[in-house]
């Protein structure tokens, strides 16, 4: 019996459920690769524990490891977080891991995307992701999900939804021509609508600032609820970010929602601007493709969170910021323990908390009232 559907999940009724509906478990992955972190990754791999750690509070963590660094990862992280043995180039598990579907029968499947490390031949940030591309279906071979392979180049870190039929993005993203340059905008919609079953797409224009993603929607902004979303603000009329976050405010305080609503919209300060340090810039693999320059600008930013269950995991980065962060994170969770993680060392890598981690939805059904 194959596991690969041929149909897609608006035909067969399954949509994407929103990150602050209830989670069976959430995915990582280890971070080893030299030409991105480095003393290989020793550094971030504590973060990577200390997040894992904070999430496991609310949610099960399933880690996956090669078979070369299984035993170095199965030693580091706490018991009760599952290893199992699964390569991948590197370990942004939102980028390749699978993104799942559910319906109102309980029933949940899985997305495969296709994925290119970031940008393929033009602008990809390794040379080979062979191994990351095969994750997607390995995992819901493991949670025991069928899967949609979708015919469509696409990072889980570039989409957000609310639940409720919307969708939200960034033109700089998802129309890169490292992505789909064969498709208009209007296909990638069309995509987007059959393999998510959205109704509304919000396009915001760019994500953050100097954000090797191509700019990814989770690096700038998050959904809180359905209506309610948490944008990285700047007001430093200096600083690059400033005009793209006044123009992504622009948009979402025009934007109506699939359900008719307009949003709320709830400022986080931008930390910093934080840049790479001499010690920082030492001790990595030469790549061709990953370059970590002194003095190069990091995309730091406090909407790089994840929600999961009755937590909300945050990074912090040591800056005046953080409080400020955690207070307004803590007024618009208020049902949920606000968590604060060091992730210093994952931003060094190119992305943060949400960039490492991929949720596992529960499958919950509607009862008929």
């Amino acid at each position: 019996m194959s596991s690969t559907l041929y149909t897609s999940p608006r035909l067969d009724g399954f949509r994407m459920p929103a990150e602050h509906e209830p989670q069976e478990q959430v995915w990582m992955a280890w971070p080893t690769r030299e030409d991105n972190w480095r003393e290989k990754g020793k550094h971030a791999q504590k973060e990577f524990v200390a997040v894992a750690t904070a999430i496991a509070q609310s949610t099960d963590v399933t880690f996956i490891a090669d078979a070369k660094n299984y035993e170095q990862a199965r030693l580091a992280l706490p018991s009760k977080i599952r290893v199992i043995e699964m390569p991948s180039d590197d370990c942004w598990m939102r980028d390749i891991g699978a993104t799942y579907v559910v319906n109102d029968q309980g029933e949940r499947r899985a997305n495969s995307w296709q994925f290119n490390a970031w940008g393929g031949e033009l602008d990809g940030l390794y040379d080979s992701w062979e191994q990351d591309n095969a994750v997607a279906a390995k995992m819901a071979t493991v949670t025991g999900d069928y899967v949609y392979h979708a015919p469509l180049i696409l990072e889980g870190g570039s989409i957000h939804v609310d639940g409720e039929g919307t969708l939200y993005t960034t033109e700089e993203c998802l129309l890169h021509p490292s992505r789909n340059p064969h498709l208009s905008k209007e296909d990638i919609e069309d995509l987007l609508k059959v393999y998510l079953n959205v109704e509304k797409i919000i396009w915001l224009k760019d994500g953050l600032y100097n954000d090797e993603t191509n700019g990814h929607v989770d690096n700038i902004m998050h959904v809180v609820r359905p209506g309610v979303v948490a944008l990285t603000d700047c007001e430093d009329s200096n600083d690059p970010q400033y005009a793209i976050s006044k123009a992504a405010l622009k948009v979402l305080s025009q934007a109506i929602d699939a359900k008719g609503r307009t949003l709320e919209i709830i400022k986080l300060p931008m930390p910093g601007p934080l840049f790479v340090s001499e010690d920082e810039a030492k001790n990595l693999v030469e790549s061709d493709y990953m370059n970590r320059q002194v003095g190069e600008r990091l995309a730091a930013s406090y909407a790089n969170f994840l929600i999961t269950n009755n937590s909300v995991v945050f990074p912090t980065f040591g800056e005046k910021t953080d409080e400020q962060a955690k207070e307004i994170l803590q007024k618009a969770f208020p049902e949920h323990k606000v968590i604060g993680v060091y992730a210093r060392n994952i931003l060094l890598g190119g992305g943060n908390i949400h960039c490492i981690t991929q949720q596992v939805p529960e499958k919950c059904s509607i009862k008929a009232v």
